[in-house]
C-alpha cells in the first residue's frame, strides 16, 4: 500500500510499536530495513519516513547509516532516539559519548515549540533509554527540547524533526500527539487504514488471484490460521481444503471444537487427521526438550505434506503468516536480531510444489483479532491464549506418554475454565498447567498416595519479550488447586509460579 509511513529499522525494540501506534491513527505504516534502497522507499510513495531507534552508537565503526539522499527526498522525517543521532551525525552535526545516560523516565521542557509539539505541554514526563547524545546540532537547525541532554532538534525548512525520547510508547506522556502532529500536522497523511476496507481489498485479491484453483490450508483452530481460513473461505468458498491435524498433544476436545466452529458453523471443508498413535510413538522415551520439539515439528510436517498430496490439483497453500513474523523475518537484512526463525516465513519445501498465500501478512495480531470479528468469528475464540505448536509435548516435562497427555488435558481444562467462570481469561495473556516428571506423598481420604506435581502458571506481556506472572487472587488459586487435586486422577499436588521473565520464559520447555 502506498502513502503511508515508513519506518527504518535500526534495530529499535519498539520498531512495531511505532508502527503500531502510526496505524492506530488510520494511517498505513510499514516497517524496512534500515538500509533499504532509496528507490525501493521512494516506490511506495510514503508521505513521511521515521527512523527507528537503535542499541548502536553512529560513531561505531560499523554503524548503521543512511545515505544524505534520504533527507533530501522532499519526504518529512521524524527521527526517533538513534534516529535524532543518526540525522545529526549524516547532516554535519556531532554526537558524543553520554556522561551517564539516561533510561527509563525524565522531565522534558519545551524552549522553543515546533510544529511536532504543538498542542503539547511545555513539561511533561518522556520515556529515555540512550548513553550517546547530541552535542552540536548540523547546519539549520534548532534546538526545541532539554532533558538533562538535548532532547528535541528540527529543521522546519526541510521538514526534519528529531526526538531523543520514544514518543511511541506509554510512559511518554504526550507522544501520541507528538506523533499525530508528524503524521497530520507535517505529513498531511490522509486515514487510508481501516480494516473493513482491508477486508473488502484482500477478499477481491484473493479471487483474483486464486481464480478457480484449490487451496490447501494448515488449520490449528489458533487465531491466526482461524482468521485467516475464514477470510480465504469468505473469498473462495469450498476452493479452500483446510486439513487439521490432531497430534494427540492438543487441548481437551480441541479436534471437536475445530470441527463444530469452523465445520459446522462456518461450512469450510476441513479434513480432520487423527495422527496421535504416530506422534506418540515418535515422541516414546525422549525426555529433551529440545528433540522433542524437533520430532514434532517434522512429523507434523511429514503428516501434512503427505495429506497435502491427496488433494489433487491444489495450487496453493495458505499460511496465517502476520506482520510480526514478516518483521523478525526480514532483520536478517537490517540490525536486529531474529527473534525467531518463523514456521511460515521463509518459504515451501522444494517438493511442495504450490504458490504461497498469506492474507494476512500485512496485520499485527491485535489487527488480526479485530478483522476476526469483523468477519464473525466468536470474541472468545478470536481471544484465545497463544497455544506452542509443539503443544502438551512441551507442557510435559520429560516423557511424553498417553496418560500423562490425558492427566494434562483434564488438570489444563479446569484450570481454563475457572478463569473463564471468574472473568480472568482476558485479564491475563497467556495460562496453562504443566506436568512435572515429580511424584510425591500425599493423602486423599484414609489412602496415601504418591502422584505427580502440576504446576498453574499466567503471564501477563504486552510483547510476550518481556513477562510478569499474573497476580491471581488467592481464592481463585485455592479453588484451582482443589479441583484439580479433588477432579485429576495422578495428581495430588499444585503450585502456582510466580516466575517473571526474565530471568525465566513464559513456558517451562
Amino acid at each position: 500500500m502506498n502513502n503511508g509511513i515508513i519506518i527504518l529499522d535500526f534495530g529499535s525494540q519498539y520498531n512495531q510499536l511505532i508502527a503500531r501506534r502510526v496505524r492506530e491513527l488510520g494511517v498505513y505504516s510499514e516497517v524496512l530495513p534500515f538500509n533499504t534502497p532509496l528507490a525501493e522507499i521512494l516506490d511506495k510513495k510514503p508521505v513521511g519516513i521515521i527512523l527507528s531507534g537503535g542499541p548502536s552508537s553512529v560513531n561505531a565503526e560499523d554503524a548503521h547509516l543512511v545515505e544524505k539522499s534520504l533527507f533530501e527526498a522532499g519526504i518529512p522525517v521524524l527521527g526517533i532516539c538513534y534516529g535524532m543521532q543518526l540525522t545529526t551525525h549524516v547532516l554535519g552535526g556531532k554526537v558524543k559519548k553520554g556522561v551517564k545516560g539516561e533510561y527509563g523516565k525524565a522531565n522534558l521542557h519545551i524552549d522553543k515549540t515546533s510544529k511536532l509539539f504543538e498542542g503539547v505541554s511545555t513539561d511533561s514526563i518522556v520515556w529515555m533509554s540512550h548513553f550517546d547524545e547530541v552535542e552540536v546540532v548540523p547546519q539549520g537547525f534548532e534546538i526545541n527540547a532539554k532533558t538533562d541532554v538535548i532532547s528535541a532538534i528540527s529543521n522546519e525548512a526541510q521538514n526534519i524533526y528529531c526526538v531523543q525520547f520514544h514518543p511511541e510508547v506509554s510512559h511518554s506522556e504526550e507522544g501520541s500527539k507528538m506523533l499525530e502532529n508528524f503524521v497530520f500536522g507535517i505529513c498531511n497523511a490522509e486515514k487510508n487504514w481501516k480494516l473493513t476496507n482491508y477486508i473488502e481489498k484482500t477478499v477481491a485479491e484473493i479471487r483474483e488471484k486464486v481464480g478457480n484453483e484449490k487451496v490447501i490450508l494448515g488449520l490449528s483452530g489458533g487465531v491466526d490460521s482461524s482468521v485467516a481460513a475464514v477470510l480465504i473461505h469468505k473469498a473462495i468458498g469450498d476452493q479452500l481444503q483446510c486439513i487439521f491435524v490432531d497430534t494427540g498433544l492438543l487441548r481437551k476436545d480441541e479436534g471437536k471444537k475445530v470441527m463444530e466452529n469452523y465445520g459446522e458453523h462456518f461450512h469450510m471443508n476441513i479434513k480432520m487427521i487423527d495422527a496421535s498413535e504416530r506422534f506418540l510413538s515418535k515422541l516414546a522415551g525422549v525426555s529433551d526438550p529440545e528433540q522433542k520439539r524437533k520430532i514434532i515439528g517434522n512429523e507434523f510436517v511429514h503428516v501434512f505434506d503427505e495429506e497435502s498430496h491427496k488433494i489433487e490439483g491444489a495450487k496453493f497453500l495458505a499460511q496465517g503468516t502476520i506482520y510480526p513474523d514478516v518483521i523478525e523475518s526480514q532483520s536478517v537484512k537490517g540490525p536486529s536480531a531474529v527473534i525467531k526463525s518463523h514456521h511460515n516465513v521463509g518459504g515451501l519445501p522444494e517438493e511442495m510444489k504450490m504458490e504461497l498465500l498469506e492474507p494476512l501478512r500485512e496485520l499485527f495480531k491485535d489487527e488480526v483479532r479485530r478483522v476476526g470479528e469483523e468477519l464473525g468469528i466468536p470474541h472468545h475464540l478470536v481471544y484465545r491464549h497463544p497455544f506452542p505448536g509443539p503443544g502438551l509435548g512441551i507442557r510435559i516435562l520429560g516423557e511424553v506418554d498417553e496418560e500423562k497427555v490425558k492427566i494434562l488435558q483434564e488438570a489444563d481444562d479446569i484450570f481454563i475454565e475457572e478463569l473463564y467462570k471468574n472473568d480472568l481469561y482476558e485479564k491475563v495473556s497467556q495460562a496453562f498447567v504443566v506436568l512435572l516428571p515429580v511424584k510425591s506423598v500425599g493423602v486423599m481420604g484414609d489412602e496415601r498416595t504418591y502422584e505427580y506435581t502440576a504446576v498453574v502458571r499466567s503471564a501477563n506481556t504486552i510483547d510476550f519479550m518481556t513477562a510478569t506472572w499474573s497476580k491471581l487472587p488467592y481464592e481463585f488459586l485455592e479453588l484451582v488447586s482443589n479441583r484439580i487435586i479433588n477432579e485429576v486422577r495422578g495428581i495430588n499436588r499444585v503450585t502456582y509460579d510466580i516466575s517473571s521473565k526474565p530471568p525465566a520464559t513464559i513456558e517451562w520447555e
